[in-house]
């Protein structure tokens, strides 16, 4: 199965200019959602690589992340939008190709010398991918793992996160 054929674009969204790349498309898709989880989950094994927490993006990497989780026996830890974890936390501040962003991370949430995988559902410029990586850390994380669904090439975010192992199932070499 091409699972690239599963992403729907969406011109102009969120701004002009910018090709969306939607994966609900894929999720709505159980065949391809499973091959998607299947096939990042077998990426990792065949590497032997166990993790103690998956950390993910809000929101569309929460869909991924939770799975994920379940699937290696991991702990679940959602990144979120300033203001949304009611406990003590720490932030980081990020670029996308389009916007200035943030994340925040509850201060238990990784412990130190935890193996975790970071997963998003895009990678684009690196900059949400930078931020996870750099609050996982900060907190005393290892970040033995990326996956993400897709990955636009063209836009070198893997620049951003040099030395780790990234894991990304469909990429966009243009626009």
């Amino acid at each position: 199965m091409d699972l690239s054929e599963k992403i729907r674009t969406v011109p102009n969204f969120p701004k002009e200019g910018i090709m969306f790349k939607d994966i609900t498309t894929l999720l709505q898709d159980s065949v391809a959602f499973r091959k998607a989880v299947d096939d990042i989950v077998e990426y990792f094994m065949q590497k032997d690589l166990h993790f103690d927490k998956v950390v993910s993006t809000e929101a569309r990497g929460f869909i991924l992340g939770s799975v994920l989780a379940y699937e290696f026996h991991a702990g679940f830890v959602p990144l979120r939008k300033p203001g949304k974890l009611p406990a003590e936390k720490i932030k980081q501040e990020f670029k996308t190709e389009y916007s200035t962003d943030a994340f925040e991370i509850h201060k238990d949430a990784v412990k130190e010398g935890e193996s975790v995988l970071v997963v998003d559902d895009l990678i684009a410029t690196g900059g949400t991918l930078k931020a996870s990586v750099d609050l996982v850390e900060k907190l005393g994380g290892k970040v033995n793992g990326i996956a993400a669904l897709v990955e636009l090439t063209f836009l070198n975010g893997r620049d951003k996160v040099k030395g780790y192992d990234i894991c990304s199932l469909i990429k966009y070499d243009k626009e």
